[in-house]
């Protein structure tokens, strides 16, 4: 599998559950047991990268704008929902967080910025179709810390200066 057919599927998947996490999440891995195991892995590959990639401070930052503050399992939970709304809207939110300000139509924190199930998709149909728990996916793992410099997320003030577009829309200073 490769890139392109990744964020085929993701994009089909989300438009098909209206943006809903947990329908996108029940029909990704509708979509993924269509497929044969190993295509299966190379999704969750792609997940996991993507996934991974997005542990940076910065979006740590901006998804506690969003969600009005963000635990690290929120953080997590914000990463899958973040892949799950595509390439255009992941890559412009890794390049540049403050970016999701425009990127977003809406943002209602009660539904959205949480995927957690997303994360869990592609080894729940693995198990679907092998009756076995994924293997190890050979990626390297998740580093220590996140990459970039650290956000003061108590400090509303800071984070309305380091995303002033994202403060100025979903904000709540």
């Amino acid at each position: 599998m490769d890139e392109t057919e990744f964020w085929e599927i993701i994009d089909s998947t989300r438009e098909a559950a209206e943006g809903d996490p947990e329908d996108h999440a029940d029909l990704l891995v509708e979509r993924l047991v269509r497929l044969d195991p190993e295509s299966v892995l190379d999704f969750a590959r792609h997940f996991e990268a993507r996934y991974n990639r997005a542990y940076r401070w910065d979006l740590w930052g901006a998804a506690a704008v969003l969600l009005g503050g963000a635990s690290d399992d929120a953080f997590d939970f914000f990463r899958c929902w973040l892949i799950g709304q595509g390439r255009e809207v992941f890559e412009g939110a890794v390049h540049d967080p403050d970016s999701l300000a425009d990127l977003l139509d809406e943002f209602d924190e009660e539904i959205d910025g949480d995927a957690e199930d997303l994360g869990y998709a592609a080894d729940e149909a693995y198990e679907q179709l092998t009756g076995v728990v994924a293997p190890d996916l050979g990626l390297p793992p998740q580093a220590a810390e996140p990459e970039g410099a650290p956000v003061r997320f108590e400090d509303n003030a800071a984070l309305a200066e380091r995303f002033p577009l994202l403060w100025e829309r979903f904000g709540s200073g």
